[in-house]
């Protein structure tokens, strides 16, 4: 499994440690991801996302999943992330 949030396209990143001394190591600092279910509204079920909890903040912001992916870059976004996108936006389309 890779370590990229499926909303942000947020992945690891690479630096270095520090010691007291000052001596430098490289290091890579990982995403903080969490493994979520979260309901869409208008689709009426609900899909387990792994996503960083940077992300679930801003889910809950914008007021939900469907908010969040209609204003969300498709670049950003895993493939299952812009599969429901599409499906979301067929089903507003219809209604």
């Amino acid at each position: 499994m890779s370590r990229v949030c499926e909303l942000t396209g947020k992945g690891p990143m690479s630096g270095n440690t520090v010691s007291h001394a000052n001596n430098k190591s490289r290091r890579r600092f990982l995403p903080n991801l969490n493994e979520v279910s979260l309901i869409s509204d208008i689709l009426g079920q609900s899909f387990k996302l792994r996503i960083s909890a940077a992300a679930l903040r801003s889910v809950d912001h914008r007021g939900g999943l469907d908010q969040y992916l209609a204003k969300a870059k498709v670049e950003e976004l895993s493939i299952d992330a812009q599969r429901i996108k599409k499906e979301i936006a067929k089903a507003q389309a219809a209604a």
